[in-house]
C-alpha cells in the first residue's frame, strides 16, 4: 500500500498532481481537491486583476 503525501492515508494507487506548484504523488481524493483549489485560486486572481485594471498575466 502506498501512502498519500497530503493526507497521510494509505491508498491503493497514487496519482501525480500539482499541489501548490509542485508535482506530488497523492491519492485521487486529494488530487481532485488540489485541482479544485488551484482552479478557484486562478479565478479569484483573475477577478482581482480585473478590478485593478491589470492587463498582463503573472507567471
Amino acid at each position: 500500500m502506498a501512502i498519500c503525501k497530503m493526507c497521510g492515508e494509505e491508498a491503493q494507487e497514487l496519482v501525480s498532481a500539482r499541489v501548490q506548484g509542485k508535482m506530488r504523488k497523492v491519492c485521487e481524493d486529494c488530487a481532485d481537491r488540489a485541482t479544485e483549489e488551484e482552479e478557484v485560486a486562478k479565478e479569484s486572481e483573475s477577478v482581482v486583476q480585473g478590478m485593478m485594471g491589470f492587463k498582463g498575466r503573472r507567471n
